[in-house]
């Protein structure tokens, strides 16, 4: 605890280095994922993506409202941005949720609402959606799943623990029972997944927090992993793990913005260094390629 004590004072005496330096790296490692033609994958903040090919849209924990920081310290029930999603979200045939912190799961009834897409998750995900009147499948950990030419599993994972070390913010299922108990911290965490996607024989492997359970990941050789990495500093050798478990091709960082912002102000979550991030993975892998996508 008194080291994550102290790296947190350390970063607080050195943000504004830290920032430029991650901004720096994020700019060197920007450059185009080797995709198939005809698949598209953009980062919307947080830890979501759009996924595309053929006609079909699959999110992965869209979250766009970004609610202020002061409305989770008030503990304020915040709806979703319908202005937001309407301009950022275009259509969706699948919404993938892989934990219903508000960061992930927010919007995802508001979508689905929008788009008549289907929403696949957690049993709190599928309470959090009958809240407002919806439903989601919950899924079965490493059954596939299919929608259109996306085939999909989901791989039982943990959460990190952000409470110093000690424990996991907003722990447990997802139990509230009316819309205006729903404040950002009612959203429980619910079962964290790892999400496992294939499409045009790409193979994609999302992890939106970062902790990880090794005897659950049996997808060896992915693609192309989307990696979150705020909190990992909470977990013993994450990257050194995880690219062990996964041996990735490609690794794309994602979950280091700071979500209580617009995503146009692009600004790091706190202590995230992303420079430091990269330094990680190669030491983990010396020849495994990051590559930061736009915000």
């Amino acid at each position: 605890m008194l080291a994550h004590l102290g790296s947190g004072l350390k970063y607080l005496a050195t943000a504004r280095r830290q920032h430029d330096s991650d901004l720096l790296t994020a700019r060197q490692l920007a450059a185009p994922l080797p995709l198939p033609a005809g698949v598209e994958l953009r980062w919307i903040g947080t830890a979501g993506f759009r996924l595309a090919y053929q006609g079909t849209v699959v999110w992965i924990d869209p979250y766009v409202t970004r609610l202020p920081l002061r409305d989770l310290v008030r503990r304020r029930v915040v709806p979703s941005d319908e202005l937001a999603i309407a301009r950022e979200i275009d259509r969706a045939d699948a919404v993938l949720v892989g934990h219903t912190h508000f960061d992930h799961a927010l919007d995802v009834p508001a979508i689905v609402r929008a788009t008549g897409a289907r929403a696949f998750g957690s049993a709190s995900l599928d309470h959090l959606m009958r809240l407002h009147g919806l439903s989601a499948t919950v899924v079965e950990p490493h059954r596939d799943y299919e929608v259109g030419p996306f085939r999909f599993h989901f791989v039982p994972s943990i959460h990190s623990k952000l409470q110093l070390g000690l424990g996991i913010p907003y722990s447990g299922e997802l139990t509230c029972e009316h819309l205006d108990g729903l404040t950002p911290q009612a959203f429980k965490c619910g079962q964290v997944w790892g999400i496992h996607i294939e499409v045009a024989g790409t193979r994609l492997y999302h992890q939106g927090s970062a902790d990880l359970l090794e005897d659950e990941i049996r997808d060896k050789g992915v693609d192309i992993f989307l990696c979150g990495i705020s909190g990992r500093r909470f977990t013993r050798r994450y990257v050194e793990r995880i690219v062990r478990a996964l041996q990735p091709q490609a690794i794309v960082p994602t979950h280091y913005d700071d979500f209580f912002r617009p995503r146009s102000e692009h600004r790091f979550s706190f202590n995230v260094n992303l420079t430091g991030f990269v330094d990680e993975v190669r030491s983990a892998s010396r020849d495994l390629p990051v590559v930061v996508l736009p915000a």
